[in-house]
């Protein structure tokens, strides 16, 4: 028993854990089972892994700028998270080893369950958010059922996180059939539900044919915002040079100093915004490289182990279809997240932590999918709703997880979230031994929602004439008219 857990925390910690590597290998494989030549097996598998690592330097890059704009943001409005009692460093010491047992287990369902329903469609490929989701729902069980043994926390939450990687990439496929129409790969990453919400909110504003961000008419004197990496550079600039004229010396002059002590605040603050912007151009770069490789070598999978499946992937890889809608979604998020801020301090009610890394990712996904419904209107109600549910989201999940991890509140997307409050909405029927019943429920609306899914396909199917049967009716009619003709 010890050989095998052990095997699936090595697992977890060196493979599902470690995106390139993960990526990496399903490339190989993929282009091992199409039987390509070791040189193009060799290279497809390296570029695919090289590119993620660009992607995550990329991340790197402009999320370092971010966190120190976080902290001087905070500074600027007078601002301190709340504090806590137990902490994420805490939880995962206690809790690590059920974590990567849980993410090993339930990717091992998952595939198996893909491979069985055709409806399922989409392998999740999302490394580190296979981690945390596995954390939130470790979390969420333990603190709805405490005291359970490790492999109860393990089985129960592994058949929750397969449920969700499984049918996640599905509720999406509607809007991402919409930004990808050939329907290469999906959409894998917890903003989903701000990206959902945000499509069906943004129907009644436009079309995105009249209002595309990527064919905004501007002045000849503003053309340069046309251009994604300039207009970058300039917005996050004069939001931290604002940020740095309103916060405290003292903190301001420790995050300049991080870069170089000789720094002044001021050319630290520009010097960040134009990090963030080519950070963005790394990572966009790296996102175009590896699904270069990934998407055609996993046809490999589709023809071969898997029939009919498609890579569900992390949400870089919209945001090169419409970069300026994310840029419109970020912003739009930070400024109503900041205005939250300013609402909640002053009432009283929370003081909300800017999450910034995340107002960027879950603002900028919305952006996109609102983009694609209603243009530039879309993407900004995208940036609306986002910067809402993470300001709401942080302030009534943090005391969820005073027990377990409160910074889970302020590191989350809106699934996150979501998540948490499902589980916790089970609290009155979970106790000793029914705590199966989370498992057992998740489990079975997916096999329903994959039978109605599966079921409604055949139809569609069944419904469209066969090729060869139009082609006969086509040529039936043919002939028909020229023997009326003859006649």
């Amino acid at each position: 028993m010890d050989v095998i857990k052990d095997i699936l925390t090595f697992l977890a910690d060196n493979v599902f854990g470690q995106v390139p590597i993960l990526i990496g290998l399903i490339t190989l494989a993929g282009l091992l089972l199409q039987r390509k030549r070791f040189e193009d097996v060799f290279a497809g598998a390296l570029r695919a892994t090289i590119g993620v690592v660009i992607l995550f330097i990329g991340i790197d890059v402009f999320t370092g700028g971010l966190s120190s704009f976080q902290t001087v943001l905070a500074s600027a409005m007078g601002t301190k998270p709340p504090k806590a009692d137990h902490t994420l460093t805490d939880f995962l010491t206690s809790q690590g080893g059920t974590i990567a047992l849980v993410i090993t287990v339930a990717f091992l369902t998952h595939v198996l369950i893909v491979r069985i329903f055709p409806a399922a469609r989409y392998l999740y490929l999302t490394g580190h958010l296979m981690f945390w989701i596995s954390t939130v729902t470790v979390a969420s069980l333990v603190t709805i059922a405490p005291g359970q043994d490790q492999l109860t926390l393990v089985l129960c939450g592994a058949g929750f996180v397969a449920a969700y990687w499984t049918v996640q990439p599905l509720w999406m496929r509607p809007l991402m059939r919409r930004v990808m129409p050939d329907d290469r790969f999906g959409f894998a990453h917890t903003s989903s539900l701000s990206c959902l919400v945000t499509g069906f909110a943004a129907r009644p504003l436009g079309s995105r044919e009249k209002h595309d961000t990527e064919r905004l008419k501007l002045p000849r004197q503003l053309s340069f915002f046309k251009d994604v990496n300039v207009s970058t550079a300039l917005i996050i600039s004069l939001i931290m040079l604002v940020a740095v004229a309103f916060a405290d010396h003292a903190v301001v002059d420790k995050a300049a100093a991080a870069l170089d002590p000789k720094l002044s605040p001021w050319v630290w603050a520009l010097l960040v915004g134009l990090r963030f912007a080519g950070g963005i151009a790394i990572l966009l770069f790296g996102v175009r490289m590896f699904l270069g490789e990934i998407v055609p070598a996993f046809k490999g999978f589709s023809d071969r182990v898997i029939p009919g499946t498609r890579p569900a992937l992390d949400v870089p890889t919209v945001f090169p279809v419409a970069p300026t809608a994310v840029m419109l979604g970020f912003v739009t998020s930070t400024s109503v997240f900041l205005v939250c801020l300013a609402v909640f301090a002053g009432a009283g009610w929370f003081t909300l932590a800017p999450p910034m890394i995340m107002l960027f990712f879950v603002g900028g996904a919305a952006g996109v999918f609102g983009n694609v419904v209603a243009g530039w209107r879309g993407a900004v109600l995208g940036g609306v709703i986002s910067g809402l549910v993470l300001a709401v989201g942080q302030a009534v999940t943090w005391g969820l997880y005073e027990r377990t991890a409160p910074e889970l509140a302020t590191l989350a997307d809106p699934d996150w979230y979501a998540i948490a409050w499902l589980l916790k909405a089970a609290d009155p029927v979970v106790g000793d031994g029914t705590i199966w019943l989370v498992p057992a429920v998740a489990l079975a609306a997916m096999v329903a929602t994959l039978l109605v899914l599966g079921r409604a396909e055949r139809r569609r199917a069944d419904a469209e004439p066969a090729p060869g049967e139009a082609r006969t009716a086509a040529g039936g009619g043919v002939a028909g008219g020229a023997a009326t003709e003859r006649a």
